[in-house]
């Protein structure tokens, strides 16, 4: 028996869980926001996890594994100094610079056989071309490019020369290919305009190396991989979560290269793969509805199950904010088949749901379109815990819905990779086979004599859909590439 620790630094604050290393047990928790004002200054992380790990949190731990927010950049100069505050997140600055990264090297298809995406303002790629064009003096001191979790692993290593991330993480750049396993340094010249060092990528369970007391520090990871690690999610498992936004990802053996761009081939952290495909519309559509209605979100699912399924015809396509699965990023939402008898407030209620998850249910087709297996749908975010999502998801889905009760998955994965790379070293454990841990303690809800009725509902969206915008998924787009 052994004990780590798992961290997640996320947008907003540090968490910090304590494990056995057999069992997966947390023991011990530890919790602090970022200092208020701190955007973009990665010290204020370090003083997050001081506060997180106080009161002895980490006595006794052998190896702690990072996971932090992804996209982020932190551009070094060549002694080690940030030549800016770091560029996280979606930075809305850099939407034009990853456009016209898009085009510099020959368009969406170019991009997506390269590296397995195409540029978006969330990538470190898209953020290199901005600094590039509008702060030109600090991008010519680039020397060093790390995201969150490489420069926090980094810091607690006593900044050695050697530098590392891990294949998750190094995904998510813009400038690494998950098919090849290899770095792109021709893309990281054509948006910065000259070379810069990227870090080491180490495999699943390899060390990043020992602090100078000798805790072991783990290859850590970006937070989509921490938490599918954490759930303890596998092949045949895919995840789909509600924000305003939503994302859909499974676990499969290869990367997808998909020239439309609309699959976005990420690594996982334990050797397989991880694609991608968002939405841009989830819950900001219940929210809106609700709003129009009067009510909250509890109202709006207490309402849509006063309807039945299809929502006496009316059909919501929730492109509000545009659309990114299918690509239509400049059009707006549609409400069909109004007719006296499903003007009422129940039908629009369950016409907003059914519309979101069929907008997933389409994003979630684009994988398995290309031979993704589907057996089993992980739901997260708060929205999984109304009734009417777990009253539809399943037969929409066409898969058993799992619903994880609510727990800290991504420091929970980070740790278990601790717990990996630990044993690994010791003897212990394969590098090939991570520990098992038990699986997340949820409630599981099947499609059963319901799934015909989920299928109708789909085609019925799909066919408003294929009316208002014919073609959106056309010209072989669900299938446009092989696999890599």
């Amino acid at each position: 028996m052994g004990i780590v620790a798992g961290l997640d630094s996320s947008s907003e604050s540090t968490r910090i869980v304590v494990c056995d290393t057999d069992t997966g047990a947390v023991l011990k928790q530890g919790y602090a926001p970022h200092p208020a004002d701190s955007d973009g200054d990665p010290q204020a992380w370090l003083m997050s996890l001081g506060e997180a790990a106080a009161g002895g949190l980490l006595e006794g731990v052998q190896a702690i594994g990072v996971s932090a927010q992804q996209h982020g950049l932190l551009a070094l100069d060549a002694g080690g100094v940030l030549v800016r505050p770091a560029m996280l997140g979606n930075d809305k600055r850099v939407q034009s610079a990853a456009a016209d990264l898009t085009d510099a090297l020959g368009g969406r298809a170019a991009w997506a056989q390269a590296v397995g995406s195409v540029p978006q303002a969330g990538q470190p790629v898209a953020k290199l071309r901005w600094l590039a064009r509008n702060e030109p003096e600090a991008a010519k001191r680039a020397a060093m490019l790390l995201q969150p979790h490489d420069w926090l692993v980094w810091q607690l290593l006593g900044r050695p020369v050697r530098r590392t991330t891990d294949r998750g993480a190094a995904s998510g750049t813009g400038y690494w290919s998950a098919a090849s396993g290899q770095w792109r340094p021709d893309l990281v010249e054509l948006a910065l305009g000259h070379s810069a060092a990227l870090p080491e990528v180490l495999g699943p369970c390899e060390p990043a190396g020992h602090t100078p007391e000798g805790l072991l520090i783990s290859a850590g990871t970006g937070e989509t991989m921490a938490a599918a690690f954490g759930l303890g999610v596998g092949p045949g498992d895919a995840v789909i979560s509600l924000g305003a936004s939503g994302s859909v990802f499974s676990v499969h053996h290869e990367a997808l290269v998909d020239s439309t761009g609309t699959i976005t081939s990420f690594a996982d952290a334990t050797g397989m793969h991880l694609p991608v495909v968002h939405t841009l519309n989830a819950v900001r559509a219940l929210r809106g509805t609700a709003e129009l209605l009067g009510t909250d979100l509890d109202g709006l699912s207490e309402l849509a199950l006063t309807s039945t399924p299809g929502s006496s015809g009316l059909v919501l396509l929730p492109y509000l904010e545009g659309e990114r699965t299918p690509h239509l990023p400049h059009t707006a939402g549609t409400l069909a088949g109004l007719r006296r008898e499903s003007m009422k407030r129940e039908h629009l209620a369950r016409a907003a749901f059914e519309g979101m998850l069929c907008g997933l249910t389409d994003a979630l087709d684009v994988l398995r379109d290309r031979g993704v297996e589907v057996r089993r749908v992980f739901l997260l975010g708060a929205a999984a815990g109304l009734p009417a999502v777990r009253a539809i998801a399943p037969a929409l889905f066409g898969a058993q819905v799992v619903v994880p009760q609510p727990a800290d998955y991504t420091a929970i994965g980070a740790a278990r990779q601790a717990a990996w790379a630990l044993g690994a070293q010791q003897g212990t454990l394969s590098p090939h086979e991570p520990p098992r841990w038990p699986a997340a303690a949820s409630e599981v809800f099947e499609p059963g004599e319901e799934l015909a009725v989920g299928q109708a509902v789909h085609q019925q969206y799909a066919a408003v859909r294929e009316q208002i915008h014919p073609g959106a998924f056309g010209d072989g787009q669900q299938t446009a590439a092989g696999p890599a």
